[in-house]
This record gives structure tokens, C-alpha cells and sequence, in this order.
């Protein structure tokens, strides 16, 4: 059971060197492609018609299409609610949330500064045009400060 497991355990399980994604479930997927290039600067990796690769800088995501032969590719707009927010780490904030509402996106929570243990980190939060909602805040919360 991972939950119980060392650190050390959990590598010998799941091993190393991994990548984490997320798959974000569309009603159109040209449409987010476009949407996520312009607001986000994304690139894309590749396209297989509704089914897509992007990357925002180094990290990777994808959009799926609704598919309404299978509940669980259902997007949130169809639900009427997400329960996951996609967090997206960049050296300016306020340009990020700038663009992506200027895109279209509405804004949930403007750039704030919450003081944490390893200092102060920015961040606010939109929500895109599919449903999802995003955070986009500063890199403070990507440094080790284990040590």
C-alpha cells in the first residue's frame, strides 16, 4: 500500500524518472488546441483529431474530446463542475492570467501573495473556456525546502 510506504518503497514501486500528466476532456478540440496555444502559448505535440499532445514549456498535457459513448470522457462544462485545478508554474504570473483571461478565460482569483514556510508565492486563477479551472502562481512551490 503506498499510502504506508518510505519514500524509498514507493520508488522500488513505481520506480523513477517519472512524468506526470494530466488529460483534460474538451466539447471541441480544435477549439481548445487553439484556445490553449493563444492563451497559454502552448505548442503543440501532435494532433490526432480529437485526441491532442501540448506542452507549456516543459510540461506536457493533453485534450481529449468528449466521447458520449463513455461517462468517464465527459467533459466539465457537460458535468457542470471539475474537481481538479490544473496549476501551472511560470516566472511572471500576472502576464500569464493577463493573457489567459484576455483570451477569454474568467478570472477566479487575481495574483495574491500568500506567505508560506518557505517564503512568499503569487498566485491567482482562471477558469478556461471548457471548464477547467487553473491556478497560475509563481515557482516558489517547486524548490525542495526539505532540507
Amino acid at each position: 500500500m503506498v499510502a504506508d510506504s518510505s519514500p524509498n518503497e514507493v520508488d522500488r514501486t513505481i520506480g523513477t524518472g517519472i512524468s506526470l500528466s494530466v488529460m483534460l476532456i474538451v466539447s471541441d478540440a480544435p477549439r481548445a488546441i487553439d484556445w490553449y496555444k493563444r492563451a497559454l502559448g502552448a505548442d503543440e505535440i501532435w494532433d490526432l483529431g480529437g485526441v491532442a499532445g501540448l506542452r507549456v514549456g516543459d510540461a506536457p498535457f493533453f485534450v481529449h474530446e468528449v466521447n458520449p459513448n463513455n461517462p468517464a470522457e465527459t467533459g466539465a462544462l457537460e458535468v457542470g463542475r471539475t474537481s481538479t485545478r490544473v496549476e501551472l508554474f511560470v516566472d511572471d504570473p500576472d502576464e500569464v492570467l493577463a493573457l489567459a483571461v484576455a483570451a477569454g478565460a474568467t478570472l477566479t482569483s487575481p495574483i495574491e501573495e500568500h506567505v508560506l514556510p518557505w517564503g512568499v508565492h503569487r498566485q491567482g486563477g482562471f477558469k478556461d473556456p471548457f471548464g477547467h479551472n487553473w491556478s497560475v502562481g509563481d515557482k516558489t512551490p517547486l524548490h525542495d525546502y526539505s532540507t
